[in-house]
């Protein structure tokens, strides 16, 4: 028996080969798009072949965990692939931030502006380090994760005028501890 639309999920949760081919060709441009979305800012094709080939070893290993139709499946594999592809990012990102501290990447910076402004990434990264966890989180997706506050909300499962809340009282925290670290009031 053949993997079809109508039987792919079962046979994929029977570990079937024939399935995870099935879900390769029919389901691929759409992984790949949402990889390429959330990955192309590292311009590193090679992170997002990784993240790809990791995120069907995941539909592969997880398949039974799944309980839905075709839609529920495809929706169930955009999740897969966007949190697949953002832990990537956060790993990638932390590998650049080590690297960068011992490497000049920018060669247009003096470095004296060099230096103050890793100086200053750090002090800022300490700031939201010491926000409440929420918080914390709503940054890093904002801010460095580039996440629109619909998704935000979603994902925390909060309001959306909460997160706009959050973010504004955040703000002024961090302009506060920045001016009273002399960071010159920089704000995010």
């Amino acid at each position: 028996m053949k993997s079809n639309e109508k039987n792919f999920i079962q046979r994929l949760q029977h570990q079937k080969e024939d399935a995870l081919e099935f879900i390769v060709d029919k389901y691929l441009p759409l992984i790949k798009g949402v990889t390429f979305n959330i990955l192309s800012p590292l311009n590193n094709d090679g992170i997002i072949e990784e993240c790809i080939n990791d995120i069907i070893l995941s539909i592969w290993n997880h398949s039974r965990k799944f309980h839905g139709d075709a839609s529920d499946f495809k929706k169930w594999i955009c999740a897969i692939a966007k949190f697949k592809s953002i832990d990537y990012y956060r790993k990638a990102r932390k590998k650049e931030e080590f690297v960068s501290n011992y490497m000049d990447l920018n060669a247009e910076k003096s470095a004296e502006e060099e230096c103050v402004a890793a100086e200053n990434k750090k002090e800022l990264i300490k700031l939201i380090n010491q926000l409440e966890s929420v918080d914390r989180d709503i940054f890093i997706m904002k801010f460095f994760l580039g996440f629109k506050t619909e998704e935000i909300s979603k994902k925390l499962g909060i309001t959306r005028a909460a997160v706009d809340n959050r973010i504004y009282r955040g703000k002024k925290k961090l302009h506060t501890k920045a001016a009273n670290l002399n960071l010159g009031g920089r704000t995010v």
